[in-house]
């Protein structure tokens, strides 16, 4: 009976977790407009839920903020790098205007969510499929390290003041879990074992935009972005590693370090 408080929220978690997995991995798979539609929405429910938290009275403006980047992902989708990048920007300014409090947080977190949104694209397009379920592979499979490691083996925290419930068992798991993703993908992308350092920065950097929510829910006093996963809180809990991971991948790209984006 002690250890049900534990895994009480394993079963939803799993549930929903396969149901997002199932519905990603075919828009991943058809690409097209069925995979932009399912970008388009993710941004917008993402700056929707950010937007609420920052200003919960707001009811209203956090719809229109929402409806704003999901228009701009609309637009991205049409638009070259050289255009799309000041107008992404362009929009996380506008709305981070409108709020009398918490207007660099949203302004980070916006920019953060379009950002990331926009280097999905340009790696499913671009790079192909492989490349972008490296990327999902990574955060899933050292999400689920860190969770049972954490819940497992306990120990030190990670970053007690920011986020109480992440373990260094936990973390040290998901780079384990994310060096293993490379092994696996290193053969598909041709890369050989240097992906499986770069797997290890993108997990890095996934757990990151992990703490960097946290921290966002801290200040703001809120549990859960929203209620919309069962299990999992909002979508942008859920996708927060994801908007880390994407981001480092989009700068090692830049730099040359991922073959999918050059």
């Amino acid at each position: 009976m002690s250890g049900e408080p534990r895994w009480s929220d394993l079963s939803p978690r799993v549930t929903t977790a396969a149901l997002m997995i199932f519905v990603a991995v075919g828009e991943i798979w058809a690409g097209g407009w069925l995979f932009a539609l399912g970008l388009w929405l993710l941004a917008g429910v993402m700056t929707w839920e950010l937007a609420r938290m920052l200003a919960p009275a707001a009811r209203g403006m956090a719809i229109t903020l929402g409806c704003l980047s999901g228009l701009i992902m609309v637009l991205v989708w049409f638009l070259p790098g050289i255009v799309a990048l000041p107008l992404m920007g362009a929009a996380a300014i506008v709305g981070a205007g409108r709020f009398a409090r918490h207007s660099g947080l949203y302004l980070t977190g916006v920019a953060a969510i379009l950002l990331a949104c926009y280097i999905i694209e340009v790696l499913r397009n671009d790079g192909g499929v492989v490349w972008l379920l490296w990327v999902i592979a990574i955060v899933i499979v050292s999400d689920i390290g860190g969770y049972f490691a954490g819940r497992m083996l306990g120990g030190p925290k990670f970053w007690l003041a920011v986020s109480p419930k992440k373990t260094w068992s936990g973390t040290i798991a998901g780079w384990i879990g994310a060096a293993i993703v490379g092994v696996v993908f290193a053969g598909p992308t041709e890369t050989g074992g240097w992906l499986i350092v770069l797997s290890v920065l993108v997990c890095f950097a996934g757990q990151m935009g992990d703490i960097g929510e946290s921290a966002i829910k801290r200040r703001v006093d809120v549990k859960d972005s929203s209620d919309l996963l069962p299990g999992h809180g909002g979508v942008l809990d859920r996708f927060d590693a994801m908007i880390g991971a994407a981001i480092a991948v989009g700068l090692l790209g830049v730099l040359g370090l991922v073959p999918g984006l050059t």
